[in-house]
């Protein structure tokens, strides 16, 4: 142990060889001046002496200073070049070790051999944490500019402590996450004040505390920690909400051409001009012009429920649908629904049915969904078939509150109503209530024969491009992305297993029922 025996007075145990003596040395109390004072006390040059403490580690002008400050120098043993070194001494065993000390030193006490052990094991704790925070900093960008900043200055700015922070904190979530154990807070500071001596607070009791105090949790580790936990939490909340806006009424970057008017004037233009020719090109080719125009009034709240009135000609010149759909999504995208269900997954969907319980109104749907001839009574095979759907896939339940679980049959009325030939048109919208979800409306002489599908949307009836049952609800799921609007909330199982697997439409931000999640992974295995 160490005594201060003046203001200007230091004394110290030194060992060498066998022999054991307290050094006393005035003036400044610098590591130049201990070993000159060890030298006159033993009797030996100066030149290249080695000082080692209790656990056979070597000391030097840094951390003498650092341990004659925090007055934990213990005992110091001297060793010249030509001395074996101490680092040998540790091949031997801890009990003849401690034996041939304690004879070596008369009046050392049991007590004294337990402190050197615990100094012996603190100070290899120090060095193995010391080295974990040195690996760190050297294999991460930044860590070295740290290192030799200390190296330099003995010392580190404001800016670079911050840096070893974050690169600390940074390694300490990606192993223990962003919530880490006081002990591994622990650690990372005593393995900071290990590695860089010179930054340990003296006038604390650990001289770690300002990097992480257990006590009250302070520290910048503990701050540090607090804020990447604050942004992880933040990022959690942004995740869920994208998860929840994606899908028809996500606001994307929409397709614009070279030549599509860039101001709202020319794009009044455009509007106008198609208002008042009646050549089917020239309204094709200004919608086009006006799509990004026509996206972004579509997902403003304000304006999104003039869009009929602002391009009128979705409800007299078929295919509109389609055309900002494939430049929203790309050809490729546009055509995979009637590529993919005839050919592969309707056969999926009518096995898929064996397993459920067979009501009346299911096998109906699966015997015309199966049919190879014209359907006599029901849907078509086509119809039929995404009908079965809506059965594998039935709406989830809504809670306790009306109308609490609907049936596939009634949900499968969300999908496509029928209304025999010469009925009012205009009489069924008046029906309609306002911002109800899009769906077909099949007019014709029974369900087995449509002559026309009309996608029923906020009180306007936009004519399908095909009288093609199939290609109909191909367009009406487009609606729903041109348009902006929710899937019905009786049909939104269906529509996001239509969405992910079939279009493949924003899979990894839409959060699915786990039961569309099942079905997925059938049909794609």
């Amino acid at each position: 142990m160490n005594f201060f025996l003046s203001s200007r007075m230091q004394a110290v145990r030194v060992k060498y060889r066998d022999c054991q003596k307290y050094i006393c040395f005035e003036g400044q109390r610098t590591f130049k001046s201990f070993l000159d004072c060890v030298a006159n006390k033993f009797d030996i040059p100066t030149l290249d002496l080695k000082v080692y403490d209790e656990s056979k580690t070597e000391v030097d002008e840094e951390v003498f200073e650092f341990l004659l400050k925090k007055q934990d120098l213990g005992v110091l043993e001297i060793c010249l070049p030509q001395d074996p070194n101490p680092y040998d001494l540790l091949s031997s065993s801890a009990s003849s070790s401690l034996s041939k000390y304690s004879a070596d030193n008369e009046g050392d006490s049991d007590d004294t051999i337990i402190l050197q052990q615990s100094a012996t094991r603190k100070t290899a704790e120090d060095n193995r944490l010391s080295h974990m925070i040195e690996d760190i900093l050297t294999t991460n960008p930044g860590g070295e500019r740290i290192m030799n900043e200390y190296a330099r200055t003995k010392s580190l700015t404001d800016g670079k402590r911050r840096d070893m922070v974050k690169i600390l904190v940074a390694q300490m979530t990606s192993e223990h996450g962003t919530s880490p154990s006081r002990r591994v807070k622990e650690d990372y500071s005593k393995g900071i004040i290990a590695l860089f001596p010179n930054l340990a607070d003296p006038t604390s009791k650990f001289g770690y505390e300002h990097y992480y105090n257990a006590e009250d949790g302070s520290g910048f580790l503990a701050w540090r920690l607090k804020f990447v936990q604050r942004e992880a939490s933040v990022g959690r909340q942004k995740a869920m909400c994208q998860s929840l806006t994606w899908g028809p009424k996500a606001d994307r970057y929409p397709f614009r051409e070279e030549n599509c008017p860039t101001t709202e004037c020319l794009c009044c233009e455009a509007i106008a001009l198609m208002k008042d020719t009646a050549e089917e090109a020239i309204v094709k080719e200004k919608m086009k012009q006006t799509f990004a125009y026509r996206q972004k009034m579509v997902h403003d709240p304000v304006k999104s429920s003039e869009i009929f009135t602002v391009f009128p000609r979705f409800q007299d010149i078929a295919g509109m649908i389609e055309q900002d759909f494939s430049l929203m999504f790309g050809d490729a995208t546009s055509a995979k629904f009637l590529e993919k269900w005839p050919t592969l997954y309707k056969q999926k969907v009518i096995d898929q049915s064996r397993g459920l319980t067979q009501t009346g109104n299911l096998q109906d749907l699966v015997q015309n969904a199966e049919s190879t001839r014209e359907v006599k009574n029901g849907w078509d095979s086509d119809m039929s078939s995404i009908l079965v759907l809506v059965h594998i896939l039935p709406p989830s339940p809504l809670g306790r509150k009306r109308p609490g679980k609907v049936s596939a049959r009634h949900a499968s009325d969300h999908i496509v109503k029928f209304i025999k030939t010469g009925t009012s048109i205009q009489g069924h919208l008046e029906s309609v209530m306002e911002s109800s979800p899009p769906y077909l409306l099949a007019v014709g002489t029974q369900r087995s024969a449509i002559h026309k599908y009309f996608i029923v949307i906020d009180k306007h009836a936009v004519p399908c491009k095909s009288p093609d049952s199939l290609a109909c609800f191909d367009e009406l799921f487009k609606a729903h992305f041109v348009f902006g609007t929710s899937y019905n909330q009786y049909l939104v199982n269906v529509y996001n297993f239509l969405q992910t697997t079939i279009y493949e439409i924003d899979v990894d931000t839409t959060k699915v029922n786990p039961r569309v999640a099942e079905l997925r992974a059938r049909m794609l295995h």
